[in-house]
C-alpha cells in the first residue's frame, strides 16, 4: 500500500510542475511567497553576479547598469537567480535588487508615442538598450518614462513585462 501511495504522490507532484511551467499558474517563491518568474530592477550602480547563491560563489559577471530590468527566476536564502534581457543569468543578494519596474528597449528603435496607437503622434525615439520606469501597461502598449519624455510604447518593443501583464 506504501509504494502505492508513493507512486499516487509522485504522478500528482510531475502534474503540479508541469501546471506550473505551462503559463497556467504562476509558482510562488519559496523564501517570499511571490510570484515567479517576476520582474525587478538593478537598485545598485554596480552589483556581481555569481555562479551560485552565496559569497563563497565565483563571480561571473558584473551589472552596472541602474534601474537595468531583470527577471526572477529562483529564490535560496537571501539570493535571487536572476537573468538579463540577453538570457544571462546567476545569483544576486536581494539587496541590490528593487521591485520598481523598468523595461529595456530590445528593438532597434522604438517610437514612444503621446496615445495607445501607432496612429497618435511620436513625441520620442528610443533606441535598443534604453532603460524606461513603467508607469502603466494595458493590452499591447506600456506607458512609459524614459529622461524627460513620457509615452507609450507597444510591448512588442520591450524586456521587462510579461506579454500578458497589466500593470496600473
Amino acid at each position: 500500500m506504501g509504494s502505492r501511495l508513493a507512486a499516487v504522490c509522485a504522478a500528482a507532484a510531475v502534474a503540479l510542475a508541469q501546471t506550473a511551467h505551462s503559463g497556467d499558474a504562476l509558482e510562488r517563491g519559496p523564501v517570499t511567497n511571490l510570484p515567479m518568474p517576476r520582474f525587478v530592477s538593478l537598485k545598485a550602480g554596480k552589483a556581481h553576479v555569481r555562479g551560485g547563491p552565496g559569497l563563497t560563489h565565483r563571480k561571473d559577471w558584473e551589472l552596472r547598469h541602474r534601474g537595468m530590468p531583470l527577471e526572477i527566476t529562483a529564490e535560496y536564502e537571501h539570493w535571487r537567480r536572476v537573468r538579463d534581457s540577453d538570457g544571462a543569468g546567476g545569483w544576486i543578494h536581494y539587496s541590490l535588487l528593487s521591485g520598481r519596474r523598468t523595461v529595456v528597449v530590445i528593438s532597434e528603435e522604438a517610437s514612444m508615442h503621446i496615445g495607445r496607437s501607432d496612429t497618435t503622434p511620436v513625441i520620442a525615439r528610443l533606441r535598443q538598450g534604453v532603460i524606461a520606469r513603467i508607469r502603466s501597461c494595458a493590452e499591447d502598449w506600456c506607458r512609459l518614462s524614459a529622461g524627460r519624455h513620457k509615452g507609450w510604447v507597444h510591448r512588442k518593443h520591450l524586456w521587462g513585462v510579461r506579454k500578458d501583464e497589466i500593470i496600473d
